[in-house]
Parts: C-alpha cells; sequence; structure tokens
C-alpha cells in the first residue's frame, strides 16, 4: 500500500515537473519570438529608410560648355555678373532647334539655379577665364534629378507628372550624347540648408549639433560627475538628501519637451540669449541630460568595493584623495559611458530645441556658439515637412547620417565600458 502511494506520487510530481517545463519552453518560446518580431520590425524600418534616401548620395548632373563671355563678365564687377545667362546661352546652345520663348523657359529649367552659384565661385577665383570656354558639370533641377533616378514614371499622361514630354526628350537626348551622369553628392555634405532640394545640404544642421554638443557635454559633465560624488561620498543621509534623490530620479523621466519650456522661460524671456542659437540648445540639453549622468555617475561610484576605500584611508589618505587617486579612476569608465549615452540621447532629441526657435530655416554654415543654428533632427523635420519629391529622399538620408552617429557613440560606450571595466 505504502509502495502505490509512493509510486503515485512520483508520477504526479513528474507529471508536475512536465507540465513545468512546458510552461517554461513555451515561456522562453514566447521570449524568443518577441526579439525575432522586433529584429523584423527594425530590419524593415532601416530597409525602409535606406532604400528611400541611399539615392540622396548621387545627383545628377549635366556636363555644359560654358563661355565666360566678357560683355557678360565684368572684370570690375564680377559679383554682381549676371551669370545665369552664362549657362542659359550654355544649354540652348545645344538645342539650336529651341526657339520659342515657352520653349526656352522649360529648357533653362533642366538646369539648377545654383550652377550659376558654381559658375560665379569659379570666375572669382580665376577670374583668367574670362573670354574662354570651358566644359563644366553643373546641377540638374530636382526634377530632372528624380526622373533620371526613376522616381518619375514614363507612361504616365503629361499632367500627372512634374517633367514635360519636351523636357523629357530633351533629357534622352542629353544623356544619349554623355553630358548626363549621377555623381557624388558632395553638396549634400557641404551645403547648408535651401529651398531648392538640390541645393540642400546637412552641413549646417551638422555643425549647430556640434556645438550645442559641445556646449552639452562641457557643462554636464562636470556637474553631473561633481553631483554625484557629494550625494555618493559627502552628502550626509536625511530627508532633504532623500528628496534630492527622488527628484534627480523623477527628472530623469520627464518629457524632454518640458525642459524645452524651461529654457525657453530662463534662457530667452528672462537672461535674453539669443534665440536658435546653439548655446541655447547646448543649456536647454544640459538640463536634460545631468539626471541621467548624475545617475549613472553614482552607480559607478556604488561599484567600486568598499575595500579600495578602507584600504586608502588606512594607509593615511583623506577623504578627498581616496576619490581623486582611488575611487573616481575606478569609477571614470562608467561615468564616461553614461555621458556618452546621455549625449547621444541629446543629438537626437527635437522637441526642447523646437521650443527654443532652433526650427528656423536657417541657409549659413553657423561659425559660432552664438549663430543661429539648427541641428540634424530638426532639419530632418522641416524637410519631412517639404512638398518637393526630392525632400523625401535627402530626409531619409540625414536619418541615415544621425542613425549612424547615434550608433557610433552608443558603440564607443560599449567599448569604454568593455575595455576599462574591472570585475572584482
Amino acid at each position: 500500500m505504502n509502495k502505490e502511494h509512493k509510486i503515485s506520487t512520483m508520477d504526479r510530481v513528474n507529471v508536475g515537473l512536465a507540465a513545468r517545463y512546458r510552461k517554461e519552453k513555451r515561456f522562453r518560446l514566447f521570449g524568443l519570438s518577441a526579439i525575432v518580431v522586433s529584429l523584423l520590425f527594425l530590419v524593415l524600418l532601416l530597409g525602409s529608410i535606406a532604400a528611400k534616401g541611399y539615392t540622396a548620395f548621387r545627383q545628377t548632373q549635366v556636363l555644359l560648355d560654358i563661355h565666360f563671355d566678357p560683355a557678360v563678365l565684368d572684370v570690375n564687377n564680377l559679383a554682381t555678373a549676371d551669370y545665369a545667362a552664362l549657362v542659359r546661352s550654355a544649354i540652348f546652345a545645344l538645342f539650336p532647334e529651341v526657339d520659342s520663348r515657352q520653349d526656352k523657359r522649360l529648357l533653362g529649367k533642366l538646369i539648377s539655379t545654383g550652377a550659376a552659384y558654381t559658375i560665379q565661385e569659379m570666375v572669382m577665383n580665376k577670374p583668367e577665364l574670362i573670354g574662354s570656354t570651358k566644359a563644366i558639370w553643373v546641377l540638374a533641377d530636382d526634377t530632372v534629378d528624380m526622373f533620371v533616378k526613376g522616381y518619375f514614371p514614363r507612361d504616365v499622361p503629361e499632367s500627372e507628372r512634374q517633367i514635360s514630354d519636351k523636357q523629357m526628350v530633351w533629357i534622352d537626348q542629353l544623356t544619349a550624347a554623355g553630358r548626363v551622369a549621377g555623381k557624388f553628392n558632395t553638396t549634400f555634405f557641404l551645403a547648408g540648408d535651401s529651398r531648392e532640394p538640390e541645393l540642400a545640404g546637412i552641413r549646417g544642421a551638422a555643425m549647430g549639433s556640434m556645438f550645442t554638443l559641445i556646449v552639452t557635454l562641457l557643462l554636464s559633465f562636470p556637474i553631473g560627475v561633481a553631483a554625484a560624488v557629494y550625494l555618493e561620498e559627502f552628502a550626509p543621509k536625511n530627508r532633504w538628501t532623500d528628496l534630492v534623490e527622488v527628484n534627480i530620479n523623477n527628472l530623469a523621466a520627464i518629457p524632454s519637451i518640458v525642459f524645452g519650456l524651461l529654457g525657453l522661460a530662463v534662457f530667452l524671456n528672462f537672461m535674453n540669449l539669443p534665440r536658435s542659437a546653439s548655446l541655447v540648445g547646448g543649456l536647454v540639453l544640459t538640463l536634460m541630460t545631468l539626471p541621467t549622468i548624475i545617475i549613472a555617475s553614482r552607480a559607478s561610484l556604488k561599484s567600486v568595493p568598499p575595500s579600495i576605500r578602507e584600504a586608502a584611508l588606512g594607509v593615511g589618505a583623506s577623504k578627498m584623495q581616496t576619490i581623486t587617486h582611488h575611487i573616481l579612476p575606478l569609477a571614470m569608465p562608467g561615468m564616461m559611458t553614461g555621458t556618452i549615452i546621455g549625449m547621444a540621447r541629446a543629438l537626437g532629441e527635437t522637441a526642447p530645441l523646437l521650443m527654443i526657435g532652433m526650427v528656423a530655416f536657417i541657409v549659413d554654415v553657423p561659425h559660432g556658439f552664438n549663430d543661429p543654428a539648427t541641428v540634424l533632427p530638426v532639419q530632418i523635420y522641416l524637410w519631412a515637412d517639404s512638398p518637393e519629391r526630392a525632400f523625401v529622399e535627402r530626409t531619409s538620408a540625414a536619418i541615415m547620417v544621425l542613425l549612424l552617429l547615434l550608433l557610433t557613440m552608443n558603440a564607443a560606450a560599449v567599448f569604454l565600458r568593455n575595455k576599462f571595466e574591472r570585475r572584482w
């Protein structure tokens, strides 16, 4: 009887174990499925961005024989010469059969308005070109660029596309003559913003992001580390320090636009700092990243074993010497990792910067912290709101550049953590 009872008990245990193992297997399967689905969505997102944006790194150009006509270029007044007339004369010379005013206007629209600035820059740098003829690659208009890249179908009525039948014929003739080619789009990386898609670039936004991050790093890192050292090593444990810690943790979870409102009220309305400047953007992002850096720095200080402190104090080191010579060097890798993560978050922020006016259309590349500027996320926001088809690919290309920067910063954080982290 006891034997039968014992066997039935073991059977029940085995049944229970089998059910437990099945649940554990299902749970692991659910977790693996969630990871696979997340990766698929990530690949879909990145693939969609790359498919739309990779074409922006190549720009259609047209080869024109520019005659630097002395009748148009006055040596004493080169800055105000009609360089657009030189471009029009060059494109008209390739199609002498085009004589009507309307057709000439359509033909002239094949070339970007930026071609005149290219010619102007060449003449200003080398005035000896006046009187000569030179073959020069100039930018095509954004509609031509989109047509050459296949975004405008040929087999639809003329009224349903942005390029006319005559322009299609002219483009085909230029292509057959070897005068149309896709070249690396240096303008995208070297120019500021523009209303014309083929002239728009990310240099202004990139410089604005750099100046803003410099201000953020110079302020947030020393202040965040100093605050973490004080709270962890010097501050007494009472209700006031508990209140400070709770508020720091709460600030890390506050929506970023709240910091933008704070910056608008304090830095612009009260302190009268320049609107849309990298200095103000850096101050706002400093307020946003400080909680993250303080929390990461405190966690790094806590990870240092107490024996390090006790050993240093035991051989006669002061409290300050213990912290500066022993604790901080060991905790610095974690602090740097937290700082880089905070800076990466600041690089991708848009909402707080919109509140301080960094959403303005700015053509000039900023050269200082007080110059009007924008940043990469805001530039992406502005381009995404533009109706031109060419801005769609530039928006995706700018997103690719921003993602690459964020990936680089996060990879640097992982590298520093793995390289300098000590395991006790």
